[in-house]
């Protein structure tokens, strides 16, 4: 089965690293992805700018030239950045925008009402967040509005569940990614996700798998396989993902 992977990383120390909560991630260029999925079907897929990467855009744009027009960006830029920027990235392959609140590195909440809006009219990107589940009813009213936005590693928390289907229910995307990185019964949330909106959930290796508890393995792409039909399973991982960033 094709998959479209919606969800991983690429560090490159030949551009700048930023340690992040004491943390500081390992090596992990676009060979070393290549390699670990040369088993896997992967045709595409959007290279994710992490916190400990923060602005920079060298690295992304070395990657995209790298694994070609198949795959995308998604980056952290700050709101000052010029509409100029933000189309040179669009026309080298960038689809996205990130807001790590998890984690920081990226432009704060306060801004995404403003600049996820600007960026989805410049260039029609939407914006993704990797945020406990639990902190979304803070900005619920604030999401549900904008254009388009996705939920990285499935809101991450069992708490955090029901305030992530109600978002769901207004058309946000979730990436089924991290299943190594989340406190909750991925079962359960694959499931309740997919009732709601068959469109919604978006699987990803989250190679490198950076500070998850354990890394991808391939019995994550199984769990999907076993918990859905052919047809559900095709859509989430493969079209879901591949429609939300070619639209």
């Amino acid at each position: 089965m094709r998959i479209f992977d919606s969800h991983f990383h690429i560090i490159d120390y030949d551009f700048p690293i930023i340690e992040n909560q004491g943390y500081t991630p390992p090596n992990y260029v676009v060979t070393d992805y290549q390699n670990e999925i040369a088993d896997l079907n992967v045709v595409g897929g959007p290279i994710v700018s992490g916190s400990f990467q923060g602005f920079d855009q060298g690295y992304l744009m070395k990657a995209l030239k790298r694994m070609g027009p198949a795959f995308c960006g998604v980056t952290q830029l700050p709101f000052t950045v010029t509409d100029d920027e933000i189309i040179n990235l669009h026309n080298s392959g960038v689809r996205a925008l990130r807001f790590n609140i998890k984690r920081g590195g990226s432009e704060d909440l306060s801004k995404l009402d403003y600049f996820a809006r600007r960026v989805f009219d410049l260039v029609g990107w939407h914006s993704e967040l990797y945020i406990d589940a639990k902190e979304l009813p803070e900005i619920a009213s604030t999401i549900e509005k904008l254009p388009a936005i996705s939920i990285d590693h499935l809101g991450l928390s069992e708490e955090g569940l029901p305030h992530l289907l109600k978002l769901v229910d207004k058309d946000i995307r979730v990436k089924a990614t991290g299943f190594g990185r989340v406190q909750l019964n991925i079962e359960n949330a694959l499931k309740s996700i997919y009732d709601i909106n068959p469109d919604a959930l978006m699987f990803g290796t989250d190679l490198p798998s950076t500070r998850a508890k354990r890394p991808f393995e391939y019995a994550d792409i199984e769990l999907i396989q076993c918990l859905f039909g052919e047809k559900a399973s095709s859509k989430i991982l493969y079209s879901n993902a591949l429609k939300w960033y070619f639209k």
